[in-house]
């Protein structure tokens, strides 16, 4: 578990490091907002719809070499992201990015599940390494990108080669006694899994919406500059991660479905105060945002697993992959809302996403058990 769970750290260090690298494009490059978001969609768009195939495939065959390639992929685009003045180039990179968090996610996450087994806890731990990754990815990218500029972007890559490189290594040992634990039968539930799938989107909405905007938000609101929006970023992925282990300690006392329901109510009145709130108080907001938020994180997984115990690897393509992924279309909206008004008012229309995710989790039934 802990090769899995540093392993996701780096991989999605470059899911992190993208909503950190958009503020340096739209200072070097004056990328307009949509621009800006267009960039977050290059990140997701592919990843998308190819992660539920690397799961399909992962269902069928056991294929860990796409652990180390996936984070190694994933590096390489963010590497290449600032080597050309070409909006056209950018975007291919940061897509190439995704692909490779795509190729990743559904054979670690099948992994980490076979090693957790029934621990709620232990796929939390997993999935706190993929937020700590996101939460590192402004803490890598702004000091780098804010010495060196753009032009600095191939150093950004070192993590992922490192990771990569050592992962592979690990893996040769371990996924052997993996891989060899068949999986248990029982009946696919498609109908809870769609609703599932509502509740992951419209959260990733939310998320990615925050990550496109919210350092260009906080930089206007408190001044600062680059450094004071990088903060706000950290707090949001930092308090994330902490709040990912939370979510699978409150699941083994009060269950999943509740724990998801609480806390996309409290997600409402958090997310609104980001946009309305003055001064540094932004950022006791954004915190309280990434508590609710990040708590169900790891659980969307683990309910995915149990409502497709015949499909693990497609469930976990979909809740870590396409409906997240999914999420980041969501930016260009946000984006011409705020050209068209300022924005405030791009923020403040993120409300209605975790008021539709608590509408969608009161649908949810507990499954009668975990599974391996």
């Amino acid at each position: 578990m802990s090769v899995l769970v540093a392993g996701h750290a780096v991989n999605d260090l470059y899911q992190g490091a993208v909503p950190a690298v958009v503020p340096f494009l739209v200072a070097e490059r004056h990328y307009s907002y949509v621009a800006a978001a267009g960039i977050t969609v290059a990140a997701t768009l592919l990843s998308s719809v190819v992660q539920p195939l690397f799961g399909h495939l992962t269902d069928r065959r056991a294929m860990p070499w796409l652990v180390p390639v996936g984070m190694a992929v994933a590096g390489a685009g963010i590497g290449l992201s600032g080597l050309s003045e070409s909006y056209l180039f950018t975007w291919l990179a940061i897509a190439l990015s995704g692909l490779g968090v795509a190729a990743y996610h559904p054979e670690a996450a099948r992994l980490a599940r076979r090693v957790a087994q029934d621990n709620h806890v232990g796929m939390s731990w997993f999935s706190v390494g993929g937020n700590a990754g996101f939460a590192l990815g402004p803490v890598l990218v702004t000091p780098v990108l804010a010495f060196g500029g753009l032009a600095w972007t191939p150093l950004l890559a070192v993590p992922a080669v490192v990771g990569g490189t050592l992962t592979a290594l690990a893996l040769r040992g371990v996924h052997g006694a993996a891989a060899s634990v068949a999986d248990r039968p029982g009946r696919d539930d498609w109908g809870q899994f769609s609703r599932l799938t509502v509740v992951i989107v419209a959260r990733s909405m939310v998320t990615f919406g925050l990550g496109t905007f919210l350092a260009i938000w906080v930089t206007h609101r408190v001044g600062g500059g680059p450094v004071a929006g990088a903060a706000a970023l950290v707090v949001l992925f930092g308090a994330g991660a902490a709040s990912t282990l939370l979510g699978g300690v409150l699941a083994g006392r009060w269950g999943r479905v509740r724990v998801l329901q609480v806390s996309y109510a409290v997600a409402v009145p958090a997310v609104a105060g980001i946009a309305l709130v003055p001064g540094p108080l932004v950022y006791l907001m954004v915190a309280l945002t990434a508590v609710a938020l990040y708590v169900p994180f790891s659980l969307h997984v683990t309910l995915g697993q149990d409502y497709l115990p015949n499909r693990v690897g497609t469930a976990s393509g979909v809740t870590l992959g396409l409906a997240v992924s999914v999420g980041g279309l969501g930016s260009p909206v946000v984006g011409a809302i705020a050209g068209k008004w300022d924005l405030q008012w791009g923020l403040l229309s993120l409300v209605v996403l975790p008021v539709v995710a608590w509408a969608a989790a009161r649908g949810l039934r507990s499954p009668r058990s975990m599974r391996v």
